[in-house]
């Protein structure tokens, strides 16, 4: 998630107090031309509209993840949790044309864990999915292990 600017954002809303709503469709790899952004589009609509009439939690906002098919073909809509998400990265070093070094970042297209309950597996099964986040990335659970630990040296 922190790679993605529409999260990030969806991120910003929130801190300014509006409701943060990150769309993204979800199109093939190997998809080349023109993307039909149409049906993301829609389902944006639909849960904008969802979100007007029902609010969001204080600092929370929606990742959604449309699936690249037509609107027909969507099997329905899944609240799901974060999925992993498996980079390839390359850092490819060049030089400019006056011979100076810059480096460019490419690598394969990252992939994702095709797992039940999350964003990613929804995806994989034909589903939009909604990813509830919240700005306070605290590893609650982490801190009390943390405590424990001897900090004196």
């Amino acid at each position: 998630m922190t790679y993605s600017g529409t999260v990030t954002a969806a991120m910003e809303a929130v801190i300014g107090g509006v409701p943060g709503i990150a769309v993204s469709l979800h199109a093939p790899e190997n998809h080349h031309g023109v993307l039909d952004y149409s049906t993301a589009a829609k389902i944006g609509r639909r849960v904008a509209q969802k979100v007007i009439g029902n609010g969001l939690p204080e600092g929370v906002l929606l990742n959604v993840n449309v699936p690249y098919l037509r609107e027909d073909e969507i099997k329905g809509f899944l609240i799901t949790r974060q999925g992993l998400r498996v980079y390839r990265d390359a850092l490819d070093a060049r030089r400019d044309p006056r011979g100076r070094p810059y480096y460019w970042i490419g690598g394969d297209f990252p992939t994702g864990v095709d797992e039940p309950g999350t964003d990613f597996g929804a995806l994989r099964a034909g589903y939009v999915s909604i990813t509830p986040l919240q700005l306070d990335l605290t590893a609650r659970e982490a801190m009390e292990e943390l405590k424990g630990w001897e900090w004196r040296s």
